[in-house]
């Protein structure tokens, strides 16, 4: 959404302008930040619409950082982009788990990034439209709820912080246990076709799920040469 405020942490100068650059042009306000310290103090003095994160950085790392904002309710609901190396799959992980929305592999195109900003920011401003209610105010599997009113997930009883992605993608698999679907058939069911996204994303989001899931994330079976399905109870 134009006129947002990013604010964009990356302690690499030519990467910090070539983004500020991209969302300037694209009618963003955008500042920016070089070390982990600095970000968080720019956060406190005002709260940005959206971060773009790097995980490398000198200091507090972008992991910490994410760690840090997610911990804190006045910035919890911030929205956060992390900006990777595609060595980096633990971290990837541990960023998705720790409550990123979504992440950037390095080196990365200005275009795809703004994309990417872009679906965020919409998700955090109105609830997804892609996902089918289906008529029913809760659905559940096993010891798994999903409160679609509420947006709420719970598992065991315990209640979940689930990104939007990750909803999502629990929602479409557990509406329709025991059905395979593959990983671009689960991108075009929660995100729609236009939607620039790896099929690999998929992967690391389901494992950022299972985790946050625990015992029940089991029942997200992996179908070996195909994708997904979520195991049918009866």
């Amino acid at each position: 959404m134009a006129n947002s405020f990013i604010l964009v942490v990356d302690d690499e100068e030519d990467i910090l302008e070539l983004v500020r650059y991209n969302l300037s042009k694209n009618g963003y306000e955008v500042d920016g930040a070089a070390t982990g310290e600095e970000a968080l103090s720019k956060v406190r003095d005002r709260q940005p619409d959206l971060i773009v994160l790097d995980l490398m950085l000198p200091g507090i790392d972008g992991l910490d950082v994410c760690k840090m904002l997610k911990a804190d309710p006045k910035t919890e609901m911030v929205p956060i982009i992390m900006l990777t190396a595609k060595s980096e799959d633990a971290d990837i992980v541990a960023g998705l788990e720790l409550g990123a929305d979504d992440y950037v592999v390095k080196p990365f195109s200005p275009r795809v990034l703004l994309a990417r900003l872009r679906a965020v920011l919409r998700r955090h401003h109105k609830k997804p439209e892609n996902i089918v209610e289906r008529g029913l105010p809760m659905v559940k599997s096993g010891e798994i709820e999903i409160n679609m009113e509420r947006y709420e997930v719970r598992a065991s009883g315990n209640l979940l912080s689930l990104t939007a992605t990750e909803f999502a993608i629990l929602h479409f698999l557990i509406s329709n246990p025991g059905r395979v679907y593959t990983r671009n058939q689960i991108i075009e069911g929660v995100k729609g076709d236009d939607y620039p996204v790896t099929e690999r994303s998929v992967d690391v989001q389901i494992v950022a799920l299972r985790k946050k899931l625990g015992e029940s994330g089991s029942d997200i079976e992996t179908v070996r040469g195909i994708g997904y399905r979520f195991k049918d109870s009866e």
